[in-house]
């Protein structure tokens, strides 16, 4: 297989937009647990600090997410860097080795989206007994 300098810079902008991805739904996460805990300093109730746990694990995921795609964007200007030096081989591993990172990166952005899912589900379950009962 021929790898040019042109194959891992094609890499550059996808990770770039999924770490700005990631950063906005680390935010947004931050955001909800910071209202969550004000909740919960209120009324201490079950429900709200079950939620704040569950938040916590898609934190812990996000973490995840974003640092597989900031090796996955190490490996590709190491990549960049072999192949810049005539260093083909190595060149071609490191950028196997940056698309493994962005295929993890990708794995822990599926399974944050489910747990999210989950709970969504779980709470418009809920909404939909209440308005039954009313």
């Amino acid at each position: 297989m021929e790898i040019t300098l042109n194959t891992p810079a094609l890499l550059f902008p996808a990770i770039s937009l999924l770490m700005l991805a990631y950063t906005n739904r680390f935010l947004a996460l931050a955001s909800l647990i910071r209202k969550l805990y004000a909740d919960y300093q209120m009324q201490k109730t079950e429900g709200v600090f079950a939620q704040i746990q569950s938040l916590q694990l898609r934190i812990y995921l996000v973490q995840a997410m974003q640092a597989c795609g900031i090796l996955s964007l190490l490996f590709c200007t190491i990549s960049m860097t072999f192949i810049y030096t005539n260093l083909l081989h190595w060149g071609a591993l490191a950028f196997g080795v940056s698309l493994f990172c962005m295929m993890m990166s990708l794995f822990f952005s599926i399974w944050e989206i489910h747990i999210s899912t989950a709970a969504l589900t779980i709470l418009l379950k809920d909404l939909k007994q209440q308005q039954q009962k009313d």
